[in-house]
Formats: C-alpha cells, sequence, structure tokens
C-alpha cells in the first residue's frame, strides 16, 4: 500500500535521524504537501527535503505534533502484524524483568507504539489511546492484542487532557471480556484493589514501582507519612517493609476509602491510618500538633504540566517540600518525587535544598529516583523520561 508523502523542511529531518518519533507542524514543507489535504489519523510517509524516505506514520494535521513515526524505512506497513510483533517485544521484555503479570505492558514511544499505553493487571488490561492515528488503528490493536496477549479483559479508559489536544472524544469502553467487580495490582507483595473506571489514569501508577521497593530496609519500625497516597501504594508498601505507623493523607475521599480498604485487605489495617486532606493545610494542622515522622513521602500530581506553568511549579515544590522537612524527624528521610516533564531533576533537587537551608538543615542524597523499567526511557526522546526525585537523608545543620 503506497501512503502519500510529508515532505519536511530542510534540516528538519535530524531529531529524526537521530531516533525521535515527532514531527510538529512547523518542520513540513506545506508547499510540497500542504497539511489540510491529509485526512486526520491517515497513514502517511514521511519523507526528507531532498526526497528520501524516513519511514511510515500517521499524521494529524490539526495537532502541534502532526505526524509520528512508527517505522522506519519502509520494508514494514503499518498494520495489524506490526502492531503484533510490538506487543510481542515489549511483553518479553517485561517477562525479563518482573516475575508476575503486573506492570506497564506497552509505554507509548518506548515500544514503538507512540499514543498508546497499557497496563497489566493480572488477566486485566487496561489500554489508554492518546492520538488520532491510534484511535484508526483501535480494530488493529484489538485484533493484536488478542492474538499475542490474549487477556481475559480489555478496557479502554481513553480519558484525560491528552485526547483534548488532538480533538478525541473521552470514553470508557469494555472491548474484550466484562470488567470483573475487584481488579487487583500486585506490587511487592501487596494487592491493591483498583478502581478502574473511575480512578486516576488506568487505576494504578506502575512508574513508582522500582522506587517504592527502595524502603526495603529503611523504614521497618518506623513512623511514615504518604502525602498524596491516592491507592495507598507508598504507604502500604512501607507497612509491608515494617513500618511502625503509616498515615496516609489524599485529598481525595474515594481515594483515601480505597487506602483503608487495602489496608484491611492486606493485613494492615492496625498500622495504617489515612485521612481525606489538602497536603498543604494538613502539613500546617501536623507542624501545630508537633507531629513528627521518620520518613516522610512527598510524590503529588504533576504541578507543572504545561511549560508556561514552570515558575510558580518550582514555588510548590519548595513549598510542599520544605513544610514535609518541618514534621520530618531530626534524623529523617524524605522520598521526593516530580511527575512534570517540565521540572527538571537539578531544579527538584535545587529546590529541596533551599528548604532545607531555609530550616537550617542539610538534606543529603542517598539515592537519585527515576520511572521504572517497565517505563524504557529512548534517549532520543527526551519526553519519555518525565518521572524524577530523590531519597534524601535531612539532618540538623
Amino acid at each position: 500500500m503506497e501512503y502519500p508523502a510529508l515532505f519536511l523542511k530542510r534540516g528538519e529531518d535530524a531529531r529524526l535521524k537521530q531516533g525521535h518519533v515527532w514531527v510538529f507542524s512547523n518542520e513540513v514543507d506545506t508547499a510540497r504537501s500542504p497539511l489540510n489535504e491529509f485526512e486526520p489519523g491517515e497513514r502517511v510517509a514521511i519523507v526528507d527535503a531532498s526526497g528520501r524516505l524516513i519511514g511510515l506514520g500517521y499524521i494529524n494535521p490539526h495537532a502541534l505534533i502532526c505526524a509520528r513515526l512508527l517505522v522506519r524505512g519502509a520494508e514494514h506497513g503499518i498494520d495489524r502484524s506490526l502492531i503484533s510483533h510490538r506487543l510481542n517485544v515489549a511483553a518479553s521484555l517485561r517477562a525479563m524483568q518482573y516475575d508476575e503479570p503486573y506492570h506497564r505492558l506497552v509505554f507509548g514511544e518506548s515500544d514503538g507504539l507512540p499514543g498508546l499505553v497499557i497496563d497489566r493487571f493480572g488477566p486485566v488490561l487496561v489500554g489508554q489511546i492518546g492520538t488520532l492515528g491510534m484511535e484508526q488503528l483501535k480494530p488493529e490493536i484489538e485484533a493484536a492484542i488478542q492474538k499475542t496477549l490474549k487477556p481475559e479483559v480489555l478496557v479502554w479508559k481513553n480519558q484525560g487532557s491528552v485526547r483534548q489536544l488532538e480533538n478525541l472524544p473521552e470514553y470508557v469502553e469494555v472491548a474484550i471480556g466484562s470488567l470483573p467487580t475487584t481488579v487487583i495490582a500486585r506490587e511487592h507483595g501487596v494487592d491493591y484493589a483498583i478502581d478502574v473506571e473511575h480512578g486516576q489514569k488506568t487505576g494504578f501508577f506502575y512508574d513508582q514501582r522500582d522506587n517504592r521497593g527502595s524502603l526495603a530496609r529503611l523504614v521497618d519500625g518506623k513512623r511514615v507519612l504518604d502525602l498524596f497516597s491516592y491507592v495507598g501504594a507508598w504507604g502500604l508498601a512501607a507497612a509491608r517493609f515494617g513500618a511502625s505507623e503509616v498515615l496516609a493523607v489524599d485529598v481525595s475521599d474515594a481515594a483515601v476509602e480505597r487506602v483503608r480498604a487495602n489496608a484491611d485487605r492486606n493485613g494492615f489495617a492496625d498500622r495504617v491510618r489515612a485521612e481525606s486532606a489538602d497536603a498543604f493545610e494538613f502539613l500546617k494542622h501536623l507542624r501545630q500538633q508537633r507531629e513528627r515522622f521518620d520518613v516522610v513521602i512527598v510524590d503529588p500530581p504533576a504541578f507543572s504540566k504545561r511549560k508556561k506553568d514552570f515558575a510558580e511549579a518550582r514555588l510548590a515544590y519548595r513549598r510542599i517540600n520544605e513544610m514535609a522537612m518541618q514534621v520530618l524527624a531530626r534524623d529523617g528521610l524524605l522520598v521526593s518525587c516530580s511527575c512534570s516533564y517540565h521540572m527538571p531533576y537539578s531544579e527538584l533537587i535545587s529546590q529541596i535544598n533551599q528548604g532545607a537551608r531555609h530550616l537550617d538543615r542539610q538534606a543529603l542524597v542517598l539515592k537519585r529516583l527515576q520511572q521504572s523499567a517497565d517505563h524504557p526511557v529512548v534517549p532520543a526522546i527526551p519526553e519519555t523520561e518525565y518521572l524524577k526525585g530523590a531519597l534524601l537523608r535531612v539532618l540538623p545543620s
């Protein structure tokens, strides 16, 4: 099958040839390939200014990222066979890393399927499609999933701001099987009952799995505060690793109920308490009550989703970490993370250090934290490396 050509301007092919897969609308030679002549979601041949084929992809002429590359060269078309191959490669990579089928199975660009995310919860797969091109490929994706992965259930959780950028409707749909009453995410020997339909993203955040494992040997017998706890993944991991007391805090009443139910499910109800509150306000209350914790975990949602929000977000990270250190024991551990792509690791550490110095304390980085191995980073695609953080020891000066 021949695909219509999308010509790039001279010099605009360098990033693609280095390994990136995005084409921005201002990189297209619109004299040779007018964007308004392409059908949204159409499959295209991406060509450099000299007429040399770079590869095949799909296009949304109305989006800032107007095309994404799926295949380099033209040896393979964009079809069910390609998707099946990419799914098999992704699954084999996770099988090398994890003993149980609980992980991120497909991480978009990192697995050669830009615009597609799939999380695996045992026999249940929860997928998210974020681009028009992938939405057009949905029948082929479903057929490839059935052939290669054979799940009992496939749920499309197609919601969120990414879809809004491509003018896609938001919906939740069960494509294969029927959604069970309880869906379980299992991590570090803890079972988390999650809400696929109404919860955040796919219902669970596997990207912190390896970082939560860092709590082992550090929290035994300790008092732990888990801020922005969601379903309690950090706090319950701490309980699993021997924490004497865990206080989980989230602004969502539904999330707090999940924490309590999951604590009970795993036999931690006597050591895990959950409160519904704004984290900033709750930290003020704890400070007033002179509460102290041996370990404080700060894992907020993205404060900076857009580049223009960076200055405000930087102050928010400084403020929340400084307030967290005010309820931290004299020789305590701080786990601080950011899932904001626009917040570099160096800036996060700088804000934490400024907060520590303002309190006349010394922060020592014991371990740099990043997203788990089932969220692989493509060196040529910096956008695939979004999660950063640190495990710090905070001492009196």
